[in-house]
């Protein structure tokens, strides 16, 4: 550090690393500075570096300097942006602690502290720019020797907490799913607070940071905030504790009125006219316009939210919440989604305690003025008619259409496979609607679009087999009516309208199997029947009917066909092969088949692998244990190698990713 003293005595240090190629003022420079109406809080003007090789006096004017002042080069040249055309140099400003970058305009700054600026940066007309040596810049770390209490957390899918998680840089939805719904595993919780940590600053002051070629004009206030490259802010009214995130392929832009609290704001994402963002995490492409509040939310990429209120939420990306009077609360929606105007979701809880949640998959849409009660769970692309569902909802069958009931009956209507029969065309241009929008020039996670891939042929899988099920146990409630029937008058009819031909089985242990197997059957051999089921989990109190189930059964089962065609001609166009033949079928087959899935943020992803990740860092410390204990002789070599079976082929990751822990077995 260089120490400067004033001649009354005051003194403070430079960072070292500012004062290179740096000079001080000749005589002839702090005359003109002086003569342009300039103040220093040192007479000597000894707190003032500037560049070595082109500094011209002439470009400052009308401004204070306090603390140390470091500038870049300044020459007689105009800066332009848009309509703003600003000539280099800095008028009318107060500056203290301050390092500007090269080609720097700084013009009606009333208050400027503890800011370090890159090369090309515009400052117009704003009314504080400060940054206190404790900042953060929206991250959830904490300073050296700082209580706990002081990290920001988001308060994600639940308003009354218990998912809380911290925000950093490189934050993705996926990151928040796990660390949100996976609390019950202490180790992976302590290697996310680790992530959010690592690389931050975390010892020592801070300053704020500017970075090239952005343009900050008619702010009022802009503190502890870190903005990116190209980054393009005007007319905001508070940014306060933020980071935005910013380069020249994904610049940012923040408009008028804008007011952002303690968050993260992602590449190309666009933020104006009075939006608020209060603890929060903003993917990349993403836009929060006309008055939207986002509170204690993580927003995935390629987002829309316009006029309406997020509380409490974990959004998966391409989620459309457009209309003044959209209410979304403690909910985790998994991309694809579209709010209608005058959906409140979860705002009428069930009981004095704001615990509940909502969960709904990919391509949730609930329609117009829908309400919602919690907790409710909703497979993907499923369409909710206009409605108060004075119930939770639990629908398992994707791609259905969900009703009220009508003429007094309290159970929900369920159309499943409702979009295969009168929107297919939708889906289909969900697909490609959807990576058209994906404007993300560096997609830090892939996002599964397509309206047929796994996760969505797993729920197509559970669906036909409640719906076989359903069927089975409707079979059995009819023969007990036969039966009892039977003993009171002597009939024995089992083949009636009502059950739709299918007979009656013998003892329970067999009877449910073979019931399975008729109601296969008979939607195999029925597919235009016409009929309902009752489903007594899709809504509490009250149950739902399911409409059509023989048309849902063969449309789902078409669709799986479909997947597993195109499935197969994509592997052949990937690997260059130009017909399926057994040898190409017998190829396939040795590839690994996943039968669980999931959801991590927009990527589908095998749950097998998700185990993995979850259970590695558990594995790496017993590893290190078991093979420190071998080394002791205090187990010996079988012992450890049996446990190395077991859990291999986590342990082989261990043994690739730490070669000092490869050693010979004897």
């Amino acid at each position: 550090m260089v120490q400067v003293t004033y001649t009354d005595k005051r003194s403070f240090s430079v960072p070292v690393e500012l004062t290179a190629g740096k000079r001080h003022l000749t005589q002839a420079e702090i005359e003109a500075l002086e003569k342009n109406h300039n103040t220093s809080d040192d007479p000597s003007w000894q707190n003032f570096y500037v560049d070595a090789e082109c500094f011209d006096a002439s470009l400052i004017r009308d401004s204070s300097f306090s603390g140390f002042i470091v500038l870049g080069k300044l020459r007689r040249a105009m800066l332009k942006y848009h309509d703003l055309e600003l000539e280099e140099g800095i008028y009318n400003s107060k500056l203290i602690n301050a390092a500007t970058g090269d080609d720097n305009a700084i013009r009606n700054v009333a208050y400027f502290e503890n800011y370090r600026l890159g090369k090309n940066v515009m400052l117009f007309n704003i009314q504080e720019m400060s940054c206190t040596p404790h900042s953060k810049f929206g991250e959830g770390i904490l300073k050296k020797d700082e209580p706990e209490e002081n990290r920001i957390w988001i308060g994600v899918a639940n308003e009354n907490g218990g998912r809380e998680v911290l925000p950093f840089k490189s934050m993705i939805p996926a990151d928040a799913y796990l660390w949100s719904r996976y609390r019950e595993d202490a180790a992976l919780m302590k290697r996310f607070v680790e992530l959010t940590e690592k690389g931050a600053c975390c010892e020592g002051a801070t300053y704020g940071i500017v970075k090239n070629n952005a343009v900050i004009k008619n702010t009022t206030l802009l503190k502890d905030a870190e903005i990116g490259e190209c980054a393009y802010i005007k007319g905001a009214f508070k940014l306060k504790n933020i980071t935005v995130l910013s380069s020249e392929a994904e610049p940012s832009q923040i408009g008028e009125g804008v007011e952002m609290v303690n968050g993260i704001m992602g590449s190309g994402s666009r933020v104006f006219y009075q939006a608020v963002a209060v603890r929060f995490v903003i993917g990349k492409n993403c836009q929060l316009k006309y008055g939207a509040r986002l509170l204690n939310s993580v927003l995935g990429d390629n987002s829309t939210v316009s006029c309406c209120e997020i509380l409490n939420n974990l959004i998966f990306p391409f989620h459309e919440q457009h209309h003044n009077s959209s209410f979304l609360i403690a909910s985790t929606i998994m991309g694809q989604s579209n709010i209608a105007s005058g959906a409140t979701i979860g705002s009428n809880h069930n009981s004095r305690s704001p615990d509940g949640e909502l969960i709904a998959s990919r391509g949730f849409w609930p329609s117009l003025s829908s309400d919602f009660k919690h907790n409710s769970r909703f497979a993907s692309f499923v369409l909710v008619a206009k409605g108060s569902y004075q119930y939770e909802l639990d629908i398992p069958y994707p791609f259905s259409l969900v009703a009220l009931g009508e003429n007094g009956d309290r159970s929900v209507r369920i159309f499943p496979a409702w979009w295969f029969m009168y929107d297919m065309f939708a889906l289909v241009r969900n697909r490609y609607k959807f990576k058209k929008r994906d404007k993300r020039v560096v997609p830090v996670q892939h996002i599964e679009t397509d309206p047929f891939a796994p996760d969505t042929m797993q729920e197509i899988m559970k669906a036909l087999e409640r719906i076989v099920r359903l069927k089975a146990e409707e079979t059995a409630r009819l023969c007990g009516r036969a039966d009892a029937k039977e003993g009171a008058d002597g009939s024995g009819d089992h083949s009636s309208a009502d059950n739709h031909g299918v007979s009656c089985g013998g003892e329970n242990g067999v009877i449910e199997a073979a019931k399975i197997e008729e109601a296969k059957a008979f939607f195999e051999k029925n597919p235009a029947a016409d009929f309902t089921l009752s489903d007594a989990q899709c809504q509490k109190r009250y149950g739902a009917t399911v409409f059509r189930p023989a048309y849902a059964y063969h449309q789902y089962r078409k669709i799986i066909k479909y997947f597993a065609a195109k499935t197969i001609i994509e592997y052949c166009d990937e690997n260059g092969i130009a017909s399926v033949s057994p040898a190409v079928l017998a190829e396939i087959a040795r590839h690994p088949l996943y039968t669980e899935w999931l959801n991590a943020g927009g990527q589908i992803i095998p749950l097998e692998k998700i185990d993995e990740l979850l259970a590695m860092p558990n594995l790496r410390e017993e590893f290190q244990h078991r093979r420190q204990k071998m080394l002791d002789d205090k187990i010996d070599v079988t012992a450890f190698l049996v446990w190395f079976i077991e859990n291999y082929p986590q342990s082989a990751k261990i043994m690739k990713e730490n070669p000092d822990y490869q050693f010979r077995f004897q």
